[in-house]
């Protein structure tokens, strides 16, 4: 990290990517996000995503005319996915926001690339890197936060939870996957604003609590969350005793080789009662065969195993 210069990998060479960077032009296109964050991380990379100052019909134009298919799937706030030579990329224009009520976002589009990473949440996602190059370009210190393992919001962290509250869920999530030990500041906020979590989706509280539960570090942080009432908004229902349960069922995978698995974890860290279970899948509103799954789970003993967890809830829920 301290190079400055994103080290190569296999993502960066999948087919159709150069045409796709050659077709926006260098100076106009950066990889930026998760793809940068976990390179330099070194743990693989599954969606890649390119910022670009050209505005989103523009974007349309250059594709097309590079022969590069262009779906104008959010082309409302900035973004194209693009397929090339079967490679499916996200471009973005550059952004910042109008205005916010902690759901959705009015954004103008603009040329600044400091004027996009300081919309962005947190230090470590607002990191860009040149296609051609590698060079890096951090305008918050993220480079310094990811060697620190360090999840810090950028600017304010009050500020950044009011233009979306999904953030608080977000900054537990990210702690629980890259995070040391989590920003005083960061943690202050999350939990003078915990209540912010329900003018919220359930559809978002779902898939971001689902996330969380199969990160590495899911049950300090968990446990973390309880412990400042983070969750009791949301999902009052999970509590300390819970997260030993989990704790519990964490070991019994890693003795048994058991991939962790989401539906089965939340069983775990909720109470041996059908109408909880179905009271909660029904809240966050799991799928059908999530919440048979969640049903299932009450019917399971923890002292039997993993397998018997995984037998009754299903091995990849």
């Amino acid at each position: 990290m301290d190079g400055m210069i994103l080290p190569d990998a296999s993502w960066r060479h999948r087919p159709g990517l150069d045409r796709l960077v050659a077709a926006l032009g260098r100076d106009a296109a950066r990889y930026v996000g998760g793809a940068v964050r976990d390179t330099l991380l070194d743990l693989p990379v599954t969606d890649v995503d390119i910022a670009t100052s050209h505005a989103p019909e523009r974007v349309v134009e250059l594709l097309k005319a590079a022969g590069i298919k262009a779906i104008p799937t959010g082309i409302a706030h900035g973004t194209i996915t693009a397929v090339s030579s079967g490679t499916v990329i996200e471009v973005t224009t550059l952004r910042r926001d109008v205005s916010t009520d902690g759901r959705r976002a009015t954004v103008a589009f603009t040329d600044d690339w400091r004027e996009d990473a300081a919309r962005r949440d947190f230090t470590l996602n607002a990191l860009y890197a040149d296609p051609q190059t590698g060079q890096l370009f951090d305008y918050f210190g993220g480079l310094a936060d990811l060697k620190a393992r360090h999840i810090r919001f950028i600017g304010d962290p009050l500020q950044r939870i009011a233009e979306d509250h999904l953030r608080i869920l977000r900054f537990f999530r990210f702690l629980a996957r890259f995070g040391d030990t989590p920003d005083p500041a960061a943690l202050t906020a999350c939990t003078a604003r915990a209540n912010d979590l329900m003018a919220l989706s359930r559809e978002r509280v779902r898939d971001e609590l689902l996330k969380l539960l199969v990160a590495d570090d899911a049950v300090r942080v968990l446990r973390l969350m309880v412990e400042h009432g983070i969750l009791r908004p949301v999902v009052p229902e999970i509590d300390l005793a819970g997260v030993e349960r989990l704790a519990r069922l964490t070991r019994l995978e890693a003795e048994a080789a058991l991939a962790p698995a989401a539906i089965r974890r939340l069983a775990a860290l909720l109470l041996n009662d059908p109408a909880v279970n179905e009271a909660v899948g029904a809240r966050l509103k799991l799928s059908n065969a999530e919440r048979q799954a969640l049903a299932r789970a009450i019917h399971a003993d923890l002292a039997a195993g993993p397998h018997e967890l995984a037998y009754r809830i299903g091995p990849d829920r």
